[in-house]
C-alpha cells in the first residue's frame, strides 16, 4: 500500500465520519464508503459485496430519540480495509463489522458529548454577532467526527498485515461463527425491511415478474438492473398518460357542463322577453 492509498483512504474514513451526522449525501452507507475503499485498495468486486451485504444489515439500524444507532461509517471502513489486505472472506468481514459498529457507537456518543461545548460557544458568538466564530464551531465539529474515523482506520493502517492477520486467527472460532450467524440474521431483517417498502398492490407483479425471470433466465445483476430500469419508465410514462387523459376528460366535461348551463340561461331569458 502506497503513501497515496493511505491519504485517499484516510479521506474516505473522514468524508464517512462526518457524512454519519449530516445525512445528505449518505457518504457513510456501507455501499458507498465500501466501495470506494475497495476501489482505492484495486478490489471494487469485494468492496461491493460486503458494501452491498453490510447495508443489508444496516437498513434498520437509525437514531431513535436519544438512543444512538450503531456506527456504520467505522465498521464500513475498517471491515473492507481487513477484508481486502487480509484475503479473509465477506463472513468474517461481517463478523468484523459488527463489534466495530458497537464500537463505533460507543466513539459517536463520547464525540457528540464534546460537540455539546462548541455548540455552547456558538450561542455565546450569535449573542455577540460573531458570526466568523460560529461558521468555525460548525468546521470543528464535523473536525471531531471526521477524526472519530480517521484515527481508528489510521491505527488499522499502521499494523502489519501479519499482526492484523494474527489478530483475526487468534479470535475463537465459535466467536467469529456466532457473529456471522448474527450478522446472517440481520441481513434477512433487511431484505425483509425492504419486501414490506415494496408491499404495494400495483407493484406487486413486476415483483414477482423479477422472481420468474431469476428462475426461468440466466439474466445477471446488471440485466435486471437494466429491465428494472426499462419497466419503471414504462409504468411511470403509463401512469403519466393515464393523469394527463384523466385530466383532459375532467376538462372536457367541465367546459359542456359549463356550456350547457349557459345554453340554458340562455333559454330562460328568452323566456322571460316573451
Amino acid at each position: 500500500m502506497n503513501i497515496i492509498q493511505i491519504i485517499l483512504i484516510l479521506l474516505v474514513a473522514g468524508i464517512a465520519g462526518m457524512g454519519s451526522v449530516l445525512d445528505e449525501a449518505q457518504t457513510h452507507r456501507p455501499l458507498v464508503a465500501c466501495t470506494l475503499i475497495g476501489l482505492i485498495l484495486g478490489d471494487v468486486k469485494t468492496g461491493i459485496i460486503l458494501g452491498g451485504t453490510l447495508e443489508m444489515m444496516a437498513l434498520g439500524w437509525m437514531n431513535v430519540g436519544l438512543a444512538m444507532a450503531p456506527d456504520t461509517a467505522l465498521a464500513s471502513v475498517i471491515s473492507t480495509l481487513l477484508v481486502i489486505n487480509t484475503h479473509t472472506s465477506i463472513g468474517e468481514g461481517i463478523a468484523i463489522a459488527v463489534p466495530l459498529a458497537a464500537a463505533g457507537q460507543a466513539l459517536t456518543i463520547f464525540v457528540r458529548t464534546i460537540v455539546v461545548f462548541f455548540v455552547h460557544k456558538g450561542d455565546d458568538f450569535a449573542q455577540k454577532g460573531n458570526y466568523r466564530a460560529i461558521e468555525w464551531m460548525h468546521v470543528i465539529a464535523l473536525g471531531l467526527q471526521a477524526l472519530r474515523v480517521m484515527i481508528p482506520t489510521g491505527i488499522v493502517l499502521a499494523l502489519s498485515t501479519s499482526a492484523v492477520e494474527g489478530v483475526l486467527k487468534s479470535i475463537p472460532t465459535v466467536i467469529t461463527g456466532g457473529l456471522q450467524i448474527g450478522g446472517g440474521i440481520i441481513v434477512v431483517v433487511g431484505y425483509a425491511m425492504v419486501i414490506n417498502m415494496m408491499d404495494v398492490p400495483e407493484l406487486k407483479p413486476f415483483f414477482y415478474l423479477g422472481f420468474l425471470f431469476a428462475a426461468f433466465t440466466k439474466f445477471n445483476l446488471v440485466g435486471f438492473g437494466g429491465l428494472g430500469l426499462i419497466l419503471a419508465l414504462l409504468y411511470l410514462q403509463l401512469e403519466y398518460s393515464g393523469k394527463n387523459n384523466n385530466s383532459q376528460a375532467a376538462v372536457a366535461s367541465a367546459g359542456s357542463s359549463q356550456q350547457s348551463n349557459s345554453s340554458a340561461d340562455d333559454d330562460l331569458d328568452d323566456d322571460l322577453d316573451d
